[in-house]
């Protein structure tokens, strides 16, 4: 029965366009068709099409909204169409004009202009399949006003499971918006957190709280809809929910508080992205992104150390860089008791100033300047060290530090400094018993 309603419905508007194209009214609604998409076409080129936002090259991923703007501006012109065709189609019914052709046209406006949309904002492949195998035909029909025909009939295509009946309308509209709703969810989490961090006027910890709040809210909001597409009732959900909540609080108490210690540690900006830290067991790391349960640290020899985010708020933490990328480290050497200690020591500080990392010169303050003492008095020669300081941190003796040590050894060397080694001296006490 609903098939041929179909058909007939068919032949009607077939029997109907064929009686029409003798009359006077087809070729004026032609008229008004071609004039609604010349006017469009002339908002659109004196508008949009004139101003940069199509002109110009949109800025991808640090002006996120750059590149959203761009791509609406190709969708501005069927849009103003498909208002100025709505527009006629009313002002025709209102006098009772016949409008048959204007409202087709307005069908195959709308349906190009879902077209224009998924092309230019969906870049997934199955997303785009299914909108335009799916979802446009849903549109289509829902357009031709023969859509509760199909929904009826997949509503009688159903399975009972005990006191639970499940039909196929309603699985096949929470596969396809359940499918929507994560596509959206996620390719607006992406768009939203690219928009947040391209607001420099924030620093980096306060972009990060954000980003971390929309996306928690986001989903949220992603959650509740899907389960109202599934019919569930919200407001037993929140019964459950507070059972949730207890069990949230008892099993994923560790997750849970993670979570709080991550956005504890954005907000009080104690860790920010690019800080040289330390941990309590010794491991170190640059920051190099914040998740909702952990923290990367990124080594010198390239590992990523997951952090949780508790272990930054319970446990000690020393921060390199946290106020001052300026650190002072010092290098250790010995010298002979010979050694005419306070011209070495001018021509140690001479020679490490040299190192293009360390700080140094007359604009530097007296106090971060290289400077060269006296440690201790060793059993073998005079322990000396020297002090300085560079920008940024120095990753053991594989930088700095060995550079340094280097250049010490050759100054020596160049000024015949000597360096100490063990001695022994033995003293025969009664040679008689030596054969």
């Amino acid at each position: 029965m609903d098939i041929e309603f179909f058909v007939n419905k068919l032949q009607e508007l077939w029997l109907l366009a064929q009686s029409q194209l003798g009359e006077p009214a087809t070729y004026i609604q032609v008229g008004i068709i071609i004039t609604c998409y010349f006017v469009a076409y002339w908002i659109y080129a004196n508008t949009v099409k004139r101003s940069l936002l199509v002109n110009k090259k949109p800025i991808s991923i640090e002006h996120p909204l750059s590149n959203i703007l761009h791509r609406l501006g190709s969708i501005v012109y069927p849009l103003v169409a498909i208002v100025l065709l709505r527009i006629s189609l009313s002002v025709g019914e209102s006098a009772l004009y016949p409008v048959w052709l204007i409202n087709a046209a307005l069908t195959i406006a709308v349906l190009l202009f879902f077209y224009s949309i998924i092309k230019e904002f969906v870049s997934s492949n199955f997303m785009s399949t299914l909108f335009r195998w799916i979802g446009l035909p849903i549109l289509l029909l829902h357009l031709l006003g023969v859509l509760p025909i199909f929904i009826k009939a997949l509503e009688e295509i159903s399975l009972t499971v005990g006191n639970i009946q499940v039909t196929l309308y309603g699985l096949t509209r929470v596969l396809f918006f359940g499918a929507l709703l994560f596509w959206l969810g996620r390719a607006s989490n992406n768009v939203g957190k690219d928009i947040i961090r391209s607001q420099h006027k924030l620093d980096i910890s306060t972009r990060e709280v954000f980003t971390k709040l929309f996306e928690v809210g986001l989903f949220g909001i992603v959650f509740i809809l899907l389960l109202n597409i599934m019919g569930v009732n919200l407001t037993a959900l929140a019964v459950f929910g507070g059972a949730v909540g207890v069990g949230l609080g008892l099993g994923l108490q560790s997750i849970a508080s993670n979570f709080i210690s991550g956005i504890i540690i954005l907000l009080d900006k104690s860790l920010t992205i690019g800080d040289f830290v330390e941990l309590e067991d010794g491991k170190k790391g640059f920051v190099r992104e914040f998740k909702m349960r952990h923290a990367v640290l990124e080594t010198y020899d390239g590992k990523d150390i997951l952090v949780p985010n508790e272990n930054f708020i319970s446990s000690l933490l020393i921060n390199w860089t946290h106020k001052d990328p300026k650190q002072r480290y010092r290098v250790d050497f010995s010298v002979a008791y010979a050694t005419d200690v306070r011209a070495m020591v001018e021509i140690i500080k001479a020679a490490v100033a040299e190192h293009p990392q360390v700080i140094s010169g007359e604009d530097v303050p007296f106090e971060e300047r290289p400077d060269c003492e006296i440690d201790s008095f060793g059993d073998n020669g005079v322990n000396m060290f020297i002090e300085f300081w560079i920008e940024g941190i120095d990753d053991g003796k594989n930088r700095v530090g060995g550079d340094l040590l280097l250049i010490i050894l050759e100054t020596l060397k160049a000024n015949d400094i000597s360096i100490p080694f063990p001695q022994r001296e033995v003293t025969v006490l009664n040679q008689g018993f030596v054969k």
